[in-house]
């Protein structure tokens, strides 16, 4: 596979049960190297999506390459260049860490060290302690740990961070850029979405199984969705509201009118403001796809951006 192809390629991606569409047609490429979080609702096709990529599940129709092969058909060697760290997981509850981790890193051709991985993934003081006795994010680190034992090209995280407490959060997201660092392409799905804020270069907001948005963290929304909000009560107790792209300006004149108003706020859309507004918009318009790349190019007849070059 060229360096120049992307790592991930989806185009009209479709996936019916019975007379049930989980996904509608959706396209969207992942660069080497990046970090691209899929975001949605419950429900939303994120997980039918990945289970595809991954190879766990047959499309219905539409085109996947995944590393360069397509994972309905892909062997081994494939699977060996992959690191999935899924919702939940069987466990072998009656053997350490390092005996798991020792057993998963006997399956791949150049695993990392185990020891490497346990400090890792900071559980270093439970090394020799049964999975069994290990608290529910203990547990939760031992997915990412043999999410990554096997120096993944491309890895997986499906909401890897839930049970873990903030402090825990924070180191797993120091490991993550450290995986970045490295050159590992991550494909993350999380409904923290200071997370996704955190970690991820694009995203991909997915509903009803359609994109309805792509693009970077920064332009995910458009720039209307990024625009800062003054609130405050004026000496009548009235609360108001008002959007401008300068809100200094706001306050400097509402101060020049009669000193610091009561409860005054600027207020600057976070990324879960952004997301919050494109899944309601997309259900009070009816569901309609509204999908582009995030960078001006739109969907054409056959799922793929009018200018290949932005997404490539």
């Amino acid at each position: 596979m060229e360096s120049s192809s992307p790592v991930v390629r989806v185009r009209d991606l479709h996936k019916s049960y019975g007379s049930f569409e989980a996904l509608g047609g959706i396209s969207f490429d992942i660069r080497a190297g990046e970090t691209f979080a899929l975001l949605g609702p419950n429900g939303a096709g994120k997980s039918t999506a990945i289970e595809i990529l991954e190879g766990y599940r047959d499309r219905s129709s539409g085109e996947v390459s995944v590393l360069g092969a397509d994972p309905q058909r892909a062997g081994r060697a494939w699977k060996a260049r992959l690191g999935i760290v899924l919702q939940s997981t069987g466990e072998s509850g009656n053997v350490t860490v390092t005996e798991q981790l020792s057993h998963f890193a006997g399956l791949y051709p150049n695993p990392r060290p185990v020891a490497e991985v346990i400090d890792a993934v900071g559980l270093a003081s439970k090394a020799k302690t049964r999975i069994s006795r290990l608290s529910g994010g203990q547990r939760r680190r031992v997915d990412v740990a043999l999410g990554i034992i096997g120096r993944p090209e491309l890895l997986f995280l499906d909401e890897p961070t839930t049970g873990f407490d903030p402090e825990a959060r924070h180191q797993f997201w120091d490991l993550v850029r450290r995986l970045k660092a490295e050159g590992t392409t991550i494909l993350l799905t999380t409904h923290y979405l200071d997370e996704a804020a955190q970690l991820g270069d694009r995203a991909g907001v997915i509903n009803d199984g359609r994109l309805i948005d792509i693009g970077t963290i920064a332009e995910i929304g458009g720039a209307e969705a990024r625009v800062p909000l003054v609130r405050w009560r004026d000496a009548g107790g009235v609360l108001h509201e008002v959007r401008s792209e300068e809100p200094a300006r706001i306050v400097a004149g509402l101060a020049a009118d009669g000193g610091e108003p009561a409860d005054l706020e600027v207020i600057r859309p976070s990324l879960e403001d952004v997301y919050l507004g494109l899944v309601r918009g997309h259900r009070t318009s009816g569901g309609a796809d509204a999908t582009g790349d995030g960078n001006g190019a739109t969907a054409g007849p056959d799922g793929a951006t009018s200018d290949e070059e932005v997404l490539a």
